[in-house]
């Protein structure tokens, strides 16, 4: 397995390359990470992961200074999955001018949903995701990229930006990768308490049963919409969580569904001082 730390040279090491197969990711890398890898093999002549924790993403308060960096670990799980170039670069390297140009995502579906809560992080996530496309796909006809399904409105971002720019990547999502408990696996998980741990489960539980209840009432879901999504923000909150939303939208642009759409129940919620998100298509 190489490692590029520079956009220099990691193009030297994906000279040979007609179609890479790319999962971007900011390290501490669990099972979820690896099923990325798995599933972007057959799709490409080379396996590219990057492991970049970008700060543009973070807002002030939030955890970039903290996020946990497990540098050796992450290259022998990938190494052991058939990655073939890990492309690391630092700060100065990615970015070693100030990023004054920003890819800024369609405010009706970038502002919406994690980027009310987190401004400005659609923006962090589009400039960085363009920038690494930039580096692997240089001069490439063709190019996969993977991402997980779990940061749901994040794939819709990037779809929708690779469709606009008309890049020549193919953009495959995958389905959440879960704990034998149904959690979602996600790198902050490992912040929760062994309490926190045992309680996290019902976010997952509290969006599986909003989903039931949204389907129970398809006919005439705007009218109670509503009130199903605040009784379950409030089950959540007499937990002692932190909602932000628990919602149910339709699925191709996350907006207010009406009777037949496809639908995708998100949440995201704070638990002590952890903030997880999950979904489910319905």
């Amino acid at each position: 397995m190489l490692i590029a730390r520079s956009i220099a040279e990691l193009r030297q090491h994906l000279a040979p390359s007609q179609r890479p197969a790319f999962v971007p990711t900011m390290g501490n890398l669990h099972a979820g990470h690896i099923k990325l890898i798995e599933r972007a093999r057959p799709q490409g002549d080379l396996t590219v992961a990057s492991i970049f924790v970008n700060r543009l993403q973070f807002l002030p308060h939030e955890d970039f200074d903290s996020y946990p960096r497990t540098w050796e670990a992450d290259c022998a799980k990938l190494e052991a999955a058939g990655c073939d170039v890990v492309f690391a670069p630092r700060e100065t390297d990615l970015y070693p001018q100030p990023q004054t140009v920003k890819v800024q995502a369609d405010p009706s579906l970038g502002d919406i949903l994690e980027g009310e809560f987190r401004p400005g992080f659609f923006t962090g996530v589009s400039t960085v995701v363009m920038k690494l496309f930039s580096s692997v796909f240089s001069g490439k006809a063709h190019g996969v990229a993977v991402f997980g399904k779990k940061d749901y409105q994040q794939l819709m971002v990037i779809r929708q930006m690779v469709a606009q720019f008309a890049l020549p990547i193919e953009v495959i999502g995958v389905d959440t990768c879960r704990a034998e408990d149904g959690l979602a696996l996600s790198s902050r998980n490992g912040y929760l308490s062994e309490r926190e741990r045992a309680e996290a489960l019902q976010l997952s539980l509290a969006l599986r049963a909003l989903g039931r209840d949204a389907l129970a009432t398809a006919d005439a879901l705007a009218k109670h919409l509503p009130a199903l999504e605040a009784k379950a923000i409030d089950n959540l909150r007499q937990r002692g969580w932190q909602p932000d939303y628990l919602t149910v939208r339709r699925r191709h642009d996350l907006q207010t569904p009406q009777a037949g759409d496809a639908l995708v129940v998100l949440g995201a919620a704070k638990l002590g001082t952890t903030r997880l998100i999950d979904n489910f298509e319905i």
